[in-house]
């Protein structure tokens, strides 16, 4: 079984802009801005040995707000600027109660089922409580960008950046690394 790092999308791949207290993801091509500065970061990892698996909530897509065939093109920009093995949508709203809407693990779950993934070797990288709470439930290790959306639950590590988050992630995938040589 293998390691991955799941990646959660908006925010630590592409930008996202703030209305208030709330996160304002992209809904059109148009506004979908990805951070390509990331893109080496992710080559670390892959070389390290992790899959990388980007998840994502997209509520618009059942509110209506955003387009199947609007996200696709988001996602094939995304998939031609970074190395990512897979990528995993939960389109549902949180009153839809889907096992697979973070803060639930059912997306890690899938991905472990689909790739052969040891969740308990695995990573999930993010700006957000919903992704770490879905890593705990999941059993993998939550490493979180310091950002407005942190929350009070658990954390396993808050980072000042994703440079320095990468280099932690590589640290502790290290002695799995040389166990499985």
């Amino acid at each position: 079984m293998k390691p991955a790092a799941f990646i959660e999308r908006d925010g630590v791949l592409n930008a996202i802009g703030v209305l208030g207290r709330q996160q304002v993801v992209p809904e059109t091509l148009d506004r979908f801005q990805l951070k390509t500065e990331v893109a080496p970061l992710l080559l670390e990892m892959r070389a390290a040995g992790l899959l990388l698996i980007v998840t994502t909530n997209q509520p618009g897509l059942s509110r209506g707000s955003l387009s199947r065939r609007e996200l696709d093109r988001m996602h094939q920009q995304l998939r031609a600027t970074f190395p990512v093995d897979d990528l995993l949508v939960c389109p549902h709203e949180d009153a839809d109660r889907c096992p697979c809407r973070k803060p639930r693990a059912g997306l890690f779950k899938e991905a472990a089922f689909k790739w052969g993934i040891d969740l308990n070797r695995s990573f999930v990288i993010s700006d957000k409580w919903q992704d770490a709470e879905a890593a705990r439930r999941a059993g993998a290790t939550s490493l979180l960008v310091q950002s407005p959306w942190l929350g009070d639950g658990h954390h396993d590590f808050v980072l000042p950046d994703l440079p320095t988050l990468v280099d932690k992630v590589l640290q502790l995938n290290c002695p799995q690394a040389l166990a499985s040589v």
